[in-house]
């Protein structure tokens, strides 16, 4: 295969892969089907942008995972792949690794696999999951800089990547790669594969394991800081030790005799008390900042030739992820008051009033009496009150059940496990001397299982009564098999993520017994499917032009999608629609307790209804390539999809051209539209539900799906000059993206902001549809209700914005083999990407303008429509090799981020809070940039073995802070620190 691919296409492999492509040569060219078109063809007249990073090149790179490979590409952002669980845009979906190119939505970039589709992960993102991709096999990764969807159809809006394995291996290849990393086990990476090539036979059987070693959030100093340097780092004002308050009788009848106060508890166990006397714990101690991650490959590929002019091919692939323990908070907030069910049948039924503002403890509960007597001079009365949203079971103590884990004591656990099986067969051939005919048919089943634990929140209110237990019978609190939850500190001895020891633990501890049977498994299953079938013809035309014969390429293509999501019994809204089901067994979900919507009986996780979608699309396709000289190239191309019913049909037209101006000049530029279809999961009527935080504290978002919606669509133009003299090569591209009819949820925040603006009161009023979408403790929303009580979000997609992004890509490098010397290998370059503009236009949200239109670059873009994108991302490297040693240097920069919420002072996390006396935090505003270096070193000891050794990170640069939850932003920064990799491969 000619080695000049790249120099056609696009050069940023010279930077990320170290590679110099060559120019137009004569003679004897293999011909390849470069990702981007249809036909075969020799690369130097191409037009596309392409990237190749090669496997030679990325060994020199100390053989970086796909996910480090992808986030380190400059066209690249915000890729999913790091533990990010308080983000909405990658809840459960730890495992997951996804491209991100333009930082446009990983939706809106194709993934393939030898240029055949791959079915999506089924998460709350549906994208492609690199992580289950054949590495082991892997011979280039093609990345195509511009919107393909003349060529491929639905998704490629910003671009391509394409994972192209091996063809031409013969015997075996093997490697090891172990990662040492300070405060982990490490990170472990071992492929072997065999292949056999022949005349008329050849076949490839590849696998790999991979290990990512599990990091604490304690682990790092920088992950964890006080209340006062950041309230949003990992605090919460609805923990335990929490707040409550004291009942009683008053002038108008039983009420409240108090105001919530923090449990004494709070500041011995590690938590903060502010000057509003509320108690802040901090979550983040019990999660991870990496988790334990397992997951294997197994690739297989057979060729054989049926007749010299006939070839038969299949593939399998077989790939399988496993978080085992997926670490979080011991128990999750209660966001649902209890039912006035929970306190049926119990001396208590009189004050189930209480219910409707949280969660009642009567004055027999142990706990209160071991809280009076160590805390003289609390009020007399009826009891205490823990309101909603400010009381969860347990948080600094930990969790009972996991108290006695030797490693994560304490931390609530849950699973991720990830299973792919692909099949590809294809049938190709030629027709004569000009034609080429190719079948083939793909067959991907994704599955993909999350669970995790949740309290029902009104066992948890029984529990409190007196009546807890799986063995609780009769009517006698505490007996007969019955058992009280102790809601206050003084069950709690010590904190065991920090060590701190609890000065006020003389109340009774809360059992392992007792927690299982309130906390129980929150589970949804996700299988998607994928068959593809596709036919298509190409070669010459017959018909010649100054520069050559015209070539051609048609095709059609069917797809059929199908998902099926299945919620386990304890979050379907079938099984358990009602607060008071696991308590009374009610499944009418038109005659819950008090009168409330069927939302299910988990205090802070979604409950939702089971589905099963499916859909197909037929498409036809044609490309043209027009040599009009011997300089000039010009593609055209176009593609119709149908999708039937609401979504209908697209047709989206292509043209690229290339001019070879000199023998060191070319220019290259083209234009096209692109389109989306709305993924089969968002288009269901029904909801799924992220944990999304508003202002210090987490909220169920349902998000609602939304079966009228339309394909996006994208003009996306492009323009670029390419420089190649001497061992000197640079490259200068423009791209454009003008996408309409853009696939959004409703924005969270702006939602949040525009019903609770920073001065003045709310506006229910004026806005009552917006003020429908949400829910609050206190009731409907009134004039003096205030943001700190909405307890619950209703969102849905929408086609509801226009997005333009645009920016230019810079690429310079040189390389020489005789510079410093025979047998001397030297290279160096700079690959930068520079975005232009990042805009989103107005959003609107029942008719209410909610978010104003505004450009995200070098912006944090937190809840917003938008991922961030920084102004730059760059990266350098410097290469040199004498004899059997090659060494590598690079640095990596990205530019920092400005967190837009600082552009409120009046509310919000950057305004005043009460907590510490009205005070403003106003650190982390601006985010800092991020620069790495990185050394490898390879030292081939023979022609079979090498070894090779990195440094990454060498000076230990901790990534720069953010107003989050971990203290940083995981899309951009890297929470390793310093680490090192050693490496052996073989052949034989």
């Amino acid at each position: 295969m000619r080695k000049q691919l790249l120099g056609a296409c696009g050069f940023t492999a010279l930077v990320i892969a170290g590679v110099t492509p060559a120019w137009a040569q004569a003679g004897g060219e293999t011909e390849i089907v470069v990702t981007g078109s249809l036909i075969a063809g020799t690369p130097e007249d191409a037009a596309l942008p392409v990237d190749v990073i090669g496997a030679e090149e990325l060994a020199k790179q100390g053989n970086p995972s796909t996910l480090e490979l992808i986030k380190a590409l400059p066209s690249s952002s915000a890729s999913l792949g790091d533990a990010n669980q308080f983000d909405s845009r990658s809840q459960g979906a730890e495992g997951i690794a996804t491209v991100n190119l333009r930082g446009l939505s990983p939706q809106r970039t194709l993934v393939l696999l030898n240029s055949k589709r791959l079915a999506t992960s089924g998460n709350g993102v549906p994208a492609v999951d690199i992580n289950l991709l054949p590495q082991a096999a892997l011979a280039r990764v093609e990345v195509l800089k511009d919107g393909a969807a003349a060529t491929y159809g639905s998704e490629a809006i910003a671009g391509v990547v394409n994972f192209i394995t091996r063809t031409n291996q013969n015997g075996f290849q093997g490697g090891a790669n172990y990662r040492f990393v300070d405060g982990s086990d490490g990170d472990v990476d071992i492929s072997l594969s065999f292949g056999h090539t022949s005349d008329n036979f050849r076949f490839l059987v590849a696998a790999g394991f991979q290990k990512r070693g599990q990091l604490m959030v304690k682990d790092r100093d920088w992950a964890v800081k006080p209340y006062a340097e950041n309230p949003q780092g990992g605090w919460t004002g609805g923990g335990n030790p929490g707040n409550f308050l004291y009942l009683g009788i008053t002038p108008t009848g039983p009420g409240a005799i108090t105001a919530p106060a923090a449990d004494a508890s709070c500041v011995p166990l590690g938590g903060f008390i502010g000057q509003d006397n509320r108690c802040y714990n901090n979550y983040s101690v019990y999660d991870n900042l990496v988790e334990l991650e397992k997951r294997g490959q197994a690739f297989m590929d057979v060729e054989v030739d049926l007749s010299p002019s006939t070839t038969f091919q299949v593939t399998a692939l077989y790939g399988a992820t496993r978080v085992p323990h997926y670490l979080t908070s011991p128990s999750y907030l209660l966001t649902q008051p209890p039912s006035p069910a929970s306190a049926a049948g119990t001396p208590y039924a009189a004050l189930a009033g209480f219910l409707a503002s949280g969660f009642y403890v009567p004055n027999e509960n142990p706990g209160l009496v071991a809280y009076r007597a160590a805390n003289p001079g609390q009020p007399a009365g009826l009891g205490a009150l823990f309101p909603t949203l400010l009381y969860r079971p347990y948080l600094l103590g930990g969790n009972p059940s996991t108290l006695n884990d030797a490693e994560e004591p304490g931390s609530a656990r849950g699973m991720r496990k990830s299973e792919s099986t692909r099949i590809t067969a294809e049938l190709r051939g030629k027709l004569g001397d000009e034609l080429n005919w190719n079948a083939n048919f793909t067959y991907h089943n994704y599955y993909r299982y999350i669970d995790g634990y949740d309290s029902f929140g009104d066992r948890v209110q029984r529990a409190l009564l007196g009546f807890g237990g799986p063995n609780c019978t009769g009517t006698t609190p505490g007996a007969n098999g019955c058992l009280w939850l102790n809601p206050f500190g003084n069950a709690i001895a010590s904190n065991p993520a920090t060590g701190q020891t609890n000065t006020q633990n003389n109340g009774p501890a809360n059992s392992a017994a007792l927690t299982d049977w309130f906390f129980v498994r929150s589970a949804t299953g996700v299988t998607t499917d994928l068959i593809v079938g596709e036919v298509s013809l190409s070669g010459g035309t017959g018909f010649s032009l100054p520069g050559g014969e015209v070539q051609f390429g048609i095709g059609g293509q069917y797809r059929d999608m199908s998902q099926r999501g299945l919620y386990y019994a304890n979050n379907n809204l079938v099984t358990t629609p009602c607060r008071e089901t696991p308590i009374n067994g009610n499944t009418n979900p038109a005659a819950c307790s008090g009168g409330r919507p069927a939302t299910g009986a988990l205090g802070f996780l979604g409950t939702n209804n089971s589905y099963d979608l499916s859909g197909n699309v037929w498409a036809v396709y044609g490309e043209m390539q027009l040599p009009i000289l011997d300089t000039l190239n010009v593609q055209l191309a176009a593609r119709y999809e149908n999708y039937g019913g609401a979504t209908g049909s697209t047709f989206d037209p292509q043209i690229r051209a290339r001019w070879q101006v000199t023998d060191w000049l070319a220019i290259r530029g083209g234009f096209g539209t692109t389109f989306r279809a709305p993924p089969l999961n968002i288009t269901a009527a029904g909801s799924v539900t992220s944990l999304q935080i508003i202002d210090t504290a987490f909220r169920p978002v349902d998000v609602f799906g939304n079966p009228n919606l339309t394909p996006e669509s994208s003009k996306n133009y492009g323009a670029g000059i390419l420089f190649n003299a001497g061992g000197f090569t640079a490259s200068l591209d423009y791209y454009r993206y003008d996408l309409e009819d853009v696939l959004v949820a409703d924005p969270l925040i702006a939602m949040v902001n525009t019903l609770f603006p920073s001065t003045g009161g709310n506006t229910c009023a004026t806005n009552t549809a917006l003020a429908a979408r949400f829910t609050f403790s206190t009731g409907p929303c009134t004039a003096t209700t205030a943001r700190t009580a909405i307890s619950r979000v209703s969102t849905r997609w929408q086609n509801g914005a226009s997005i333009t992004s645009e920016g230019i890509d810079a690429v310079v490098g040189y390389r020489s083999n005789d510079l410093l010397g025979p047998d001397s290998r030297f290279g160096i370059g700079a690959n930068v990407s520079y975005a232009l503009q990042n805009a989103i236009s107005d959003i609107f949200v029942e008719g209410t303008l909610v978010q104003r239109g505004y450009d995200g670059v070098g912006l944090l873009n937190y809840q917003t429509t938008l991922y961030p994108v920084p102004e730059w991302k760059g990266q350098a490297y410097l290469e040199l090799g004498f004899g059997p040693v090659d060494a590598r240097l690079t640095a990596t920069y990205i530019d920092g981020l400005y967190d837009q919420r600082a552009d409120v002072t009046t509310a919000g996390i950057f305004g005043p809070n009460p907590s510490l006396g009205g005070a403003r935090v106003t650190n982390g505003a601006n985010i800092g940039s991020f620069t790495t270096a990185d050394f490898t070193i390879q030292w081939a000891l023979t022609d079979r073995f090498t070894l090779s050794g990195s440094v990454y990170n060498i000076f230990d640069q901790d990534p720069p802070f953010a107003r989050e939850d971990y203290n940083y932003e995981p899309f951009v920064g890297n929470p390793l620190g310093r680490n090192f990799k050693i490496g052996v491969s073989a052949r034989f």
